[in-house]
């Protein structure tokens, strides 16, 4: 199984590829239809980022991440829906836990919850949301893996967190499969935490071939299989393959895909994110599909 591909429900594509729809100056009636013409054009996921507030224009309209999927998924079938990557800081890890939960129940079993330390500070502070330093943030996300897993089990849970301590916790419904937790890591750092807690971790292409070997050694520390995890390579708009080209529309994705996902499943990487911004960029994936 794939994390963009529900347990026992369709057979494993070679290289699935999702697409990170742009969430910024978009409307949600927009994200759903690109959403449904994506699953039609057989894209294997749809993910969304986890921001508030515009790194741009500040009264740009921002769609809430969470809300966004579920109406997505509400649209489609097949299609799995993820977190490209939840902000450890936006939110309590066990009230995390119940929403995953119910989504994963709602959507039949097709959410991916990709997760990291987050990186906008500006954003933190306008909302009044706390922002500790990286070696804090780090430390809260290892505990709210820890809380995410414990609550799925149903419960009742007690853990003497520094964090997120949890008495005598139940919670239900309990998620069936308890979600994938993809662990989202800029730096060797990022993998090498992934790789102790994750059910697998994403990187952008720039960093992904350098800090592989430290995720694979990672794995082979902490005991944990690699058939057991997955891994996905992140492409985006300023830091992808096409960051001094013309964007999407130009890119390997789009221009020779099939050979693109051979070359990344060469480097090690079981699966493709792709970052779409316009209706554009989506028609010239659509586009895509076809040659994959």
């Amino acid at each position: 199984m794939t994390p963009d591909e529900p347990a026992g429900r369709f057979p494993e594509p070679a290289f699935p590829v999702g697409v990170n729809l742009r969430s910024i100056g978009v409307t949600v009636e927009w994200w759903r239809a690109q959403a449904v013409r994506l699953e039609a054009a057989g894209y294997a996921g749809v993910w969304t980022w986890d921001h508030f507030v515009s790194r741009g224009t500040r009264t740009d309209p921002v769609l809430e991440a969470w809300t966004t999927l579920a109406f997505a998924a509400a649209a489609t079938s097949r299609i799995t829906t993820g977190t490209f990557v939840a902000n450890v800081m936006n939110r309590h890890p066990a009230v995390l836990a119940r929403m995953a939960a119910t989504f994963q129940e709602a959507s039949g079993g097709r959410l991916v919850l990709g997760i990291g330390i987050g990186g906008h500070p500006a954003e933190h502070e306008a909302y009044g949301i706390p922002f500790p330093p990286a070696e804090e943030r780090v430390e809260r996300l290892e505990e709210a893996v820890a809380v995410l897993r414990a609550l799925w089990t149903g419960g009742p849970v007690s853990l003497d967190g520094r964090y997120y301590p949890l008495r005598d916790a139940y919670a239900y419904p309990v998620p069936i499969p308890p979600p994938p937790i993809i662990i989202g890591g800029e730096t060797t750092a990022g993998a090498r935490l992934a790789a102790r807690i994750g059910d697998g971790w994403t990187s952008f292409s720039p960093t992904f071939e350098r800090d592989l070997p430290t995720y694979l050694d990672g794995l082979r520390a902490a005991g944990r299989d690699r058939a057991s995890q997955r891994v996905l390579v992140g492409f985006q708009w300023g830091k992808g393959d096409w960051s001094r080209g013309e964007g999407l529309t130009k890119s390997p994705w789009v221009l020779s895909p099939a050979e693109e996902a051979a070359r990344w499943r060469a480097a090690g990487a079981d699966g493709a994110v792709v970052s779409a911004r316009t209706t554009e960029e989506v028609d010239a994936l659509i586009g895509a599909a076809e040659r994959r």
